[in-house]
C-alpha cells in the first residue's frame, strides 16, 4: 500500500494506490510507503481540480466492491463537472432503487476523484457525504464548480 497526501480546500487528503490504480482517497491521512509517479500525478490533478484547472480526473482507479458498486460509481464518474444527478437517475440508469444508489454513493472509496458530490436527493435536495465535514463539504465542492440549481 502506497499514500501520498496533500492539503486541500477541504482538509488533509490522501490518496491510496495499489496494483497500479487509485482505490481510495482518505480524509487526514499520513503518508505510507512509497510516492509512486501515479500517487504524484493523482496530487497533482487534484490540485489542478482544486484550482478550478481540471474538470475531468484522467487517473486509473478501481473500486474494491460488488459490480453494482462499480456501476454506481461509472454513472457517477460520468457526471460532467458543474452537473448532479439523484439518486433515483442513477437508480433508472444501473435498474436499482435510489436506497441502494445512495448506499453505493456513500460507501464511494474515492471521493472527489469520483464524484459522489454530485449526486443530490430527490428535487435536487442536498443530503449525505461521506468526507470529512458532510454536507458542508459537498457544498464547498458543488460550489467551487459552479453547479446550477444548488439549493442550501
Amino acid at each position: 500500500m502506497n499514500i501520498a497526501i496533500m492539503d486541500s480546500p477541504v482538509g488533509r487528503l490522501g490518496v491510496e494506490e495499489q496494483a497500479g490504480a487509485i482505490c481510495r482517497l482518505i480524509w487526514d491521512a499520513a503518508p505510507v510507503g512509497v510516492q509512486t509517479p501515479l500517487l504524484r500525478e493523482a496530487c497533482a490533478q487534484l490540485a489542478a481540480y482544486f484550482d478550478r484547472r481540471l474538470t475531468k480526473f484522467d487517473l486509473p482507479t478501481y473500486v474494491h466492491g460488488s459490480d453494482f458498486q462499480r456501476a454506481v460509481c461509472d454513472a457517477m464518474s460520468a457526471i460532467p463537472y458543474g452537473d448532479t444527478l439523484t439518486y433515483g437517475d442513477i437508480a433508472k440508469l444501473t435498474g436499482n432503487s435510489a436506497q441502494a444508489v445512495g448506499s453505493a454513493c456513500g460507501a464511494n472509496p474515492i471521493p472527489i476523484i469520483i464524484p459522489c458530490h454530485r449526486v443530490m436527493g430527490a428535487g435536487g435536495k442536498l443530503v449525505g457525504f461521506s468526507g470529512a465535514g458532510g454536507v458542508e463539504t459537498k457544498v464547498r465542492l458543488l460550489r467551487l464548480e459552479g453547479a446550477a440549481g444548488l439549493l442550501i
